[in-house]
């Protein structure tokens, strides 16, 4: 390369300048030479010069490129970063806006299926804003009559929003619930809803959803529920509610009360804790299966707390609800421990009385000895009265017997009528204040002319302190006691004596387990007496000390029976010393009562004028409508009365009543047609208190007296009347 060429290249390298300063600073010179620069170099530098240049331009250049290159990346390292960052950005944005219309799709979705009716209202202003399927369905209203309208617009609403303000501020609380409120459907019906408001913020913007909840079944069930519970409670069995798994959910009163526990004690627990180790595995793991298959009946141990066990009778179902679902199980226990009992002491009775069937041929011959001989006296002797030939001393005489063998009659279907209603629970106590010194002294007048009559001496010994005179029982019952019990010394006394006594003894109550103050009475006689053997019998039904054939003494065998029951009516007991051939003595006891007498408001209380009327002949009703009996009836008072009149009714009754205010007395027949006695006299009473009215009856029980005087009469006598019987009311009522 000459130096034309060179620095031609330097010019177009743009480095002319800094070469020639460069080639000055060696020692060259440039000269002008035409048509260029001529530099004298030697070629060796020149070369070293040129590549040395050369060098450092093409480093230079690819310093300037390699910082180029780094720029770029740095500057396209940002920008992806940039990037990076601006589509996190983006997808989080669209993440937001996907799962934001995710969660809009779901509310949506759970708004229009909710089975609550749903309302959304702006909280600032009560405008309904949305409102969702199921409130349209419940109300039956269209929704058009809902959206873009206040709440208190819409006149079903009125008992929720019955004040605007007070409504919206009551939102402000964020939650508002109401538990029961009545609305009424497009269709007219009435239901109770939950009503149940929120406020929530959408947008910066208040706004209140409204859940309302149908519970017009719910009010129902929980009705029968609550009816179900009580009469679950107040039930007389055990009743207990398990779940699937026989834990128990429910149990009654009686339950605790029979199984000894409380109430927290049994709920959660497995039903087994009721159940005694002495059941049959099998028998128990049946229960369930065969519950949910239909139903479980059977006998069962069961166990209380402290660990006694009892019989039971179970029978076990399922509870379901409306679709057949299977709820719980309920079981119902009869305690049979009672039962169990019966049925032991009915096989000790079934045994004994296999054993002495001889006793029960005895009940047979003896009822039908009793009803029979009577009536062959009766009817025999009625035949003897139609002879011409008799004369009046054997009229007398057989008239007598025929007297005789009908009260006879009479007393056995008495008592049969008697012990009858005394088994059927139909006899009821009329505890009334009792002077006891006057009964006693009455029972021992009464019988001591026939005891005396039968060769008999009879005393009475009456050891009560002087200052008890007035006790609280039932003197009619206790008057029945005493009478079969003196009879009965009687009737088995050949000769010797009757004692009759009366003491107040401290005994204990078994029961109770205290002392207590007891009136004994004690009937005790010479007569044949007792054996050991048959002292148990006496007080049983139809059964006697001598139940042959040969017995020596009439009876139906009832008294003692009746006599004993009437005891235990009185809070007291009887029982019997005795020895064969040595004679008896009788005991019992009442209970020593001096509380003041309960007032009984049901009595008809009537005026006594009539008692303080002086005899007169008396116009007298007969109520009856046994047309014998009325004519028997109005002989027995022709002597009493100036005239007579009959009815057949209790309705005819009153109304004679109406027509005769002047009657002085009416005989009042207790069952007759249309209307009993005991109503036609309750009617009299209300416009006529002073008129005597005497119940007449051929019942004849125990019980009628109480009952007659209760509906207003002012006493009463049993059919057949007798002469004497009649005299004494006569005295009684008109002072005769």
């Amino acid at each position: 390369m000459d130096g034309r060429e060179y620095l031609r290249y330097m010019h177009s390298m743009k480095i002319e300048s800094n070469c020639l300063k460069c080639h000055s600073r060696q020692g060259y010179k440039l000269g002008d030479i035409r048509g260029g620069i001529s530099v004298s170099i030697p070629m060796d530098k020149y070369y070293q010069i040129a590549l040395s240049h050369s060098k450092i331009i093409i480093i230079s250049y690819l310093l300037i490129y390699l910082i180029l290159i780094i720029l770029s990346i740095l500057a396209y390292n940002r920008f992806l970063k940039e990037m990076i960052k601006r589509n996190l950005i983006q997808q989080k944005v669209h993440e937001r806006e996907a799962a934001l219309s995710v969660s809009e799709i779901r509310y949506r979705r759970l708004f229009e299926s909710a089975k609550d009716g749903i309302l959304i209202l702006d909280a600032e202003t009560g405008m309904i804003l949305d409102v969702n399927p199921f409130l349209i369905e419940m109300l039956g209203y269209s929704e058009d009559q809902f959206i873009e309208k206040a709440i208190w617009e819409i006149g079903f609403f009125k008992d929720i929003v019955a004040n605007r303000d007070k409504f919206l501020e009551l939102q402000q609380m964020e939650y508002v619930r109401y538990e029961d409120l009545p609305l009424e459907t497009a269709d007219g019906r009435n239901i109770n809803v939950e009503f149940v408001s929120n406020v929530y913020l959408v947008d910066k913007k208040k706004v209140i959803q409204c859940n309302i909840r149908d519970i017009t079944e719910r009010k129902r069930a929980e009705k029968e529920i609550a009816m179900l519970a009580h009469s679950l409670k107040s039930v007389n069995e055990c009743v207990s509610i398990t779940d699937l798994d026989d834990k128990i959910l429910f149990v009654n009163e009686l339950f605790l009360k029979t199984y000894g526990y409380e109430i927290n004690e049994l709920i959660g627990k497995h039903i087994s804790i009721v159940s005694s180790q002495n059941n049959e595995q099998e028998q128990v793991k049946e229960i369930s299966t065969s519950t949910i298959l239909g139903g479980w009946q059977g006998e069962l141990l069961n166990k209380r707390s402290d660990g006694s066990e009892f019989p039971i009778f179970l029978s076990t179902t399922t509870i379901k609800d409306k679709e057949s679902n299977i709820l719980g199980l309920i079981g119902v226990a009869t305690d049979i421990s009672e039962r169990k009992r019966a049925e032991k002491e009915l096989i000790v009775a079934k045994e004994r009385a296999e054993e002495s069937d001889n006793l029960k041929t005895s009940f047979l011959n003896n009822i039908s000895h009793e009803i029979r001989t009577p009536f062959n006296g009766i009817l025999g002797f009625l035949s003897l009265l139609q002879d011409d030939d008799m004369t009046a001393n054997e009229r007398d005489e057989y008239i007598s017997i025929i007297n005789k063998s009908a009260y006879r009659l009479m007393n056995t279907i008495n008592d049969i009528v008697e012990i009858s209603q005394i088994q059927a629970g139909q006899i009821k106590l009329s505890v009334t204040k009792t002077n006891i010194r006057k009964l006693t002294s009455e029972v021992y007048s009464h019988f001591k002319s026939e005891a005396e009559s039968n060769g008999l001496k009879f005393y009475i010994k009456n050891d009560l302190p002087n200052d008890l005179e007035n006790i609280h029982t039932d003197s009619i019952k206790l008057n029945a006691i005493l009478s079969v019990l003196i009879l009965n010394a009687i009737k088995f006394t050949k000769t010797g004596s009757i004692q009759f006594g009366i003491s107040l003894i401290d005994t204990v109550v078994e029961t109770q387990g205290r002392a207590s103050l007891q009136i004994q009475f004690s009937i005790k006689d010479t007569g044949v007496g007792i054996s050991k053997s048959k002292q148990h019998a006496i007080f049983e039904r139809f059964m006697q000390a001598d139940g042959s054939n040969t017995r020596s003494f009439e009876g139906s065998g009832l008294g003692l029976a009746i006599a004993k029951a009437y005891v235990e009516m009185l809070g007291g007991k009887i029982w019997v010393e005795s020895e064969e051939g040595e004679g008896s003595v009788f005991y019992f006891t009442i209970p020593y009562r001096v509380e003041p007498e309960e007032k009984d408001v049901n009595k008809i209380v009537v005026s006594d004028k009539g008692s303080q009327n002086q005899h007169k002949p008396l116009k007298i009703l007969i109520a009856e409508d046994d047309e014998e009996s009325a004519i028997l009836l109005a002989l027995a008072i022709k002597v009493f009365s100036k005239e007579v009149i009959k009815v057949r009714t209790g309705v005819e009754a009153i109304e004679a009543c109406r027509n005769y205010p002047d009657i002085d007395m009416i005989l009042m027949d207790i069952k007759m047609p249309d209307m009993n006695g005991h109503e036609a006299t309750r009617q009299i009473r209300q416009f006529n208190r002073d008129v005597i009215i005497i119940a007449q009856t051929a019942y004849a029980l125990t019980g009628d007296q109480e009952r007659a005087i209760e509906a207003g009469c002012n006493d009463y006598i049993s059919k057949p009347i007798k002469k004497e019987q009649f005299m004494e009311l006569m005295k009684k009522y008109f002072k005769k």
